[in-house]
């Protein structure tokens, strides 16, 4: 087993934001799943990532029940699940401890956000020495906000910004810093068939 499937943060918490509203892609975890099952089918591992805040009041604290998989989303008997405090996956968990045990040389990346714990996933894994395959259509981001623009302002004055990044830019963005330098970029359909959608 050299190779490793790392699906990151596709939880319920994300969709319990008012910004899912304007996901870049709301069937995120149909395209995870598919990537699981290619994964398990082909004896790679599987490792399933969650973020959390404690003590933070949002979806992302834990005793509110909301850090957990996406429903249709289940991991299989002995495919670890860590739970981070930082943005990459490796920072705060075991995750580099657990690559290096099982033997795996290159990860394959899926989840959200795209650009945040995917992207900052993705960048250290190669300075560790992973090779790294990033599956930009299975993952998905949220349009950002200008650095100048007021906190906290409704979903719809975020969007009615001209200032606001766009999640066709923050995604090409990604794609644009990763590949050749940290990454190689792929799709779904060049690692997995079609199968039944989640849910």
């Amino acid at each position: 087993m050299d190779r490793a499937l790392l699906v990151i943060d596709v939880q319920e918490s994300f969709r319990r934001r008012p910004a899912w509203e304007a996901v870049s892609d709301p069937g995120v975890a149909d395209k995870a799943a598919r990537l699981v099952d290619a994964a398990r089918a082909a004896g790679d591992l599987v490792v399933w990532v969650l973020h959390a805040e404690p003590g933070s009041g949002t979806p992302f604290d834990p005793p509110l029940g909301h850090v957990r998989l996406i429903d249709g989303l289940d991991p299989a008997d002995g495919e670890p699940v860590l739970v981070k405090t930082s943005r990459n996956a490796f920072t705060t968990t075991s995750l580099h401890r657990t690559l290096t045990a099982a033997g795996v040389r290159e990860v394959v990346i899926c989840g959200i956000q795209t650009e945040q714990c995917c992207e900052t996933t993705a960048r250290l894994a190669a300075d560790l020495g992973f090779q790294v395959t990033f599956v930009t259509d299975a993952t998905a981001t949220f349009p950002i906000p200008h650095r100048d623009a007021p906190p906290d302002r409704p979903l719809a004055e975020v969007l009615a910004d001209p200032r606001t990044l766009p999640v066709g830019a923050v995604i090409d963005r990604t794609e644009y810093a990763l590949a050749g330098r940290f990454a190689t970029l792929a799709s779904v359909d060049d690692l997995a068939p079609a199968r039944r959608p989640v849910g």
